[in-house]
């Protein structure tokens, strides 16, 4: 029951986050671009935007049901749980008039057929786990900060947004893994500041990622980042075993299509929106330049992904 109850828990967290992904998008997408440059007043114009603002609200209420979630269930079912928001996700942009492409639709199904498959798997049973190494904590950690710098670097080579929505989600991924090891409570808790930088990164990411690309393409493969990558640490780190026979290959299936569905979203054509394309109206580039929120056409890109290798 506690299982079950945890579960729901992250299906909802999984609504509330994907929702305020989304109307975060909308928002920031209409805003000049963010300049890391000026932190102060990129938050500023972010939290000076009503749908922004309520977007990020919810969000915040959906990760505090998530934590819930993880202090009921394992990491692993959580996470896979969780991938389930992506069709919200679609949903919501279908709703919008946005056209949903082939390849983001197939990666929609994907999701959620490794969502059903995991209810099935269900019947398996789930082992909470337990405290693993700090030293593999650590290491994992590590890595997922090398992960988030690689997909910022790469991103003229995915999709547009693509690449800053994969580093948001490696970097959301290692919050997710520190947070389960902050629920065991002792001398876990000294990974409480780590956590908070990590989802402070992710949110720097997320926010640039939005003004780049559509929100299947930032929030989405952020989304499913942020679930596949946890639900390799469960079993790695934490020892949720898998059901035995016919039952552990089914949950292995279902882990599979969320990571599958999270590379289809990134490969998928690049968005009609860029950050240089937005500032199409010469208007619009001129109160940018004013505002100190953006320099030349064309040298924002790789300015962003300069600095955020440097703040990670």
């Amino acid at each position: 029951m506690t299982v079950a109850a945890g579960m729901a828990l992250a299906f909802a967290s999984a609504v509330a986050l994907n929702w305020g992904y989304f109307a975060q998008h909308a928002a920031a997408s209409s805003l000049p671009p963010l300049r890391l440059r000026h932190p102060i007043r990129a938050l500023r114009a972010l939290f000076a935007h009503r749908q922004w603002l309520a977007g990020f609200v919810v969000g915040l209420v959906g990760w505090v049901a998530y934590v819930a979630a993880l202090a009921l269930a394992p990491l692993s079912l959580v996470q896979a749980t969780a991938a389930g928001g992506l069709g919200v996700l679609a949903l919501l942009a279908h709703r919008s008039g946005s056209r949903v492409a082939g390849g983001h639709l197939a990666a929609v199904v994907l999701a959620t057929v490794g969502l059903a498959l995991l209810a099935l798997s269900l019947g398996g049973g789930a082992a909470h786990g337990r405290a693993t190494s700090a030293l593999a904590i650590a290491v994992w950690l590590a890595a997922s900060a090398a992960l988030a710098v690689g997909a910022a670097a790469a991103g003229t080579m995915l999709a547009a947004g693509a690449g800053l929505g994969l580093a948001a989600g490696a970097l959301y991924a290692a919050g997710d893994v520190g947070t389960k090891a902050v629920t065991f409570g002792g001398g876990w808790l000294v990974l409480v500041p780590a956590v908070l930088a990590a989802h402070g990164l992710a949110f720097i990411a997320l926010q640039l990622g939005f003004q780049r690309g559509r929100a299947l393409q930032t929030a989405g493969t952020s989304t499913l980042l942020t679930n596949a990558l946890p639900i390799a640490a469960g079993i790695v780190l934490f020892h949720e075993r898998l059901p035995g026979g016919v039952l552990g290959g089914v949950r292995v299936l279902a882990f599979a299509c969320v990571v599958v569905a999270a590379g289809m979203l990134a490969r998928e054509g690049p968005s009609p929106r860029h950050a240089d394309d937005t500032l199409g109206d010469g208007r619009r580039l001129d109160a940018a330049q004013e505002l100190g929120l953006v320099g030349a056409p064309g040298e924002a890109d790789e300015r962003d992904r300069c600095e955020l290798r440097q703040a990670l």
